[in-house]
């Protein structure tokens, strides 16, 4: 039996926004907008940031070409305790999945990320985000 996406999260996490030059976008929005830089984090060559103004976490990246154009958020991010559940329920609702398995990323928070991207009716990405304790 299949459950709606939101029986196997806790709340939206973060949003994520690649940026063009990540330590500009930093400064910006600590500097200029108030946010909190919860960390920076290794993502292969790459650097990795997290900022957070009350209850909204924004992921921002540098790496990938940024769009440069009104509509650049790059994905939305949902809490997710459970991410094998979440996974065997996306698949059983027949969701189109961006990745053929779980994927992690080891370098972030302390104990690293895991997580799997599904596609939204306007191709818009959503993620379902566990991280590990």
């Amino acid at each position: 039996m299949t459950a709606p996406m939101t029986a196997f999260t806790t709340d939206l996490q973060h949003s994520g926004m690649i940026a063009r030059d990540l330590d500009e976008t930093i400064a910006f929005y600590v500097d200029k907008l108030g946010f909190e830089l919860v960390g920076v984090y290794p993502n292969g060559e790459n650097r990795c940031a997290f900022l957070r103004y009350g209850h909204l976490t924004i992921e921002t990246w540098e790496g990938e070409e940024a769009p440069m154009a009104a509509g650049a958020i790059n994905h939305w991010a949902f809490d997710t305790p459970d991410i094998e559940a979440a996974w065997e329920n996306a698949k059983a609702l027949g969701l189109e999945t961006r990745e053929s398995e779980i994927q992690s990323i080891p370098t972030f928070w302390d104990k690293g990320i895991r997580y799997f991207n599904v596609f939204g009716p306007n191709r818009e990405t959503i993620e379902f985000c566990q991280i590990v304790k």
